[in-house]
C-alpha cells in the first residue's frame, strides 16, 4: 500500500527521523536500513519485508510516500509525528 503525507520539515530531516522511528520499534516491527539515497530510504523488517520512505521538495515543505506490503500502520504512526503542512484551500465560485 501507498500512503502520503505532506510535511513543513525538511526532507533530511524526515529521512533522519524515519531513520530513528523504524529503527527503535517493538522487535516485531523493527525494520533496518537496507539502502539509501538523498531522496529516500529503504528498509527491511520481519520476514524481508521492505519498506521505502521517499521524500521530494514542495511548496512550503516535503512530500512524503510511504510504502510496504505489511508495515502499513507503522508508516500511518510514523506520518502521524511529523507536522503537517496546513493546506488553504480556496473556494470555488459556482
Amino acid at each position: 500500500m501507498i500512503q502520503d503525507f505532506t510535511t513543513t520539515l525538511p526532507p533530511a530531516t524526515v529521512l533522519a527521523d524515519a531513520k530513528k522511528f523504524f529503527s527503535r520499534r517493538n522487535p516485531i516491527y523493527a525494520a533496518f536500513i537496507d539502502q539509501e539515497g538523498e531522496n529516500f530510504v529503504t528498509f527491511r523488517g520481519q520476514g524481508g519485508e521492505e519498506l521505502v520512505i521517499g521524500v521530494a521538495s514542495v511548496e512550503g515543505g516535503t512530500a512524503v510516500r510511504g510504502s510496504a506490503y505489511l508495515f502499513d500502520q507503522q508508516i500511518a504512526r510514523f506520518f502521524s509525528t511529523l507536522p503537517p503542512l496546513d493546506m488553504k484551500l480556496e473556494k470555488v465560485a459556482e
